[in-house]
C-alpha cells in the first residue's frame, strides 16, 4: 500500500489532469451543439465525427483520459477515503484556475476563500492519516 503522501501526490495529479481539461473540452467541443442530423445514430455518428477530427478536443480528451488512467491505478494502493476527497475537491480548484487563465470567469472573492478552505480540508484529511499510519506502525513496533 502506497503511503499517505504518496497517494496523494498521484491524486493531485489526477485531479490537475481533470481539471485543466475541463474547461479545455468545453472549449473545443463548441459547435457540437449546432449539429442537427435526422435520426438519433445518424446525430451520434455526426457528433462523433465532429469531435474526433477536432485535433484540440481529441488531446484535452487524451489528456483528461490519461488522468482517469493514472486515477484507476492509484486506487489500486491507495486510501479510498483520502482518493475520492482528494480528487474530487482538487479537480474543482484546478477546473477554476484553468478556467481563469483561459479567459472564461475571473475568480472573486467568495471563490477564492473556498479554494483555500478546500485545500486546507484536503490537506487536514492527508496529515491525520499519515498521522495514522506513523501511530500504528510505530505501535506494532512494539
Amino acid at each position: 500500500m502506497m503511503s499517505g503522501l504518496a497517494s496523494a501526490a498521484w491524486l493531485t495529479t489526477v485531479a490537475f489532469l481533470w481539471g485543466a481539461t475541463n474547461p479545455l473540452l468545453k472549449r473545443n467541443s463548441k459547435g457540437v451543439e449546432k449539429i442537427q442530423k435526422n435520426g438519433k445514430i445518424s446525430q451520434f455518428i455526426a457528433e462523433f465525427k465532429f469531435l474526433f477530427l477536432n485535433w484540440k478536443y481529441l488531446l484535452s480528451f487524451l489528456l483528461n483520459q490519461s488522468g482517469s488512467v493514472v486515477y484507476y491505478i492509484t486506487l489500486a494502493s491507495a486510501d479510498l477515503t483520502l482518493a475520492v476527497p482528494i480528487t474530487n475537491s482538487l479537480t474543482f480548484i484546478f477546473t477554476a484556475l484553468s478556467s481563469q487563465v483561459l479567459g472564461e470567469k475571473n475568480l472573486n472573492w467568495e471563490t477564492l476563500c473556498g479554494m483555500v478552505l478546500v485545500v486546507a480540508g484536503v490537506l487536514l484529511c492527508v496529515l491525520s492519516k499519515t498521522e495514522l499510519e506513523e501511530q500504528t506502525s510505530h505501535t506494532a513496533e512494539l
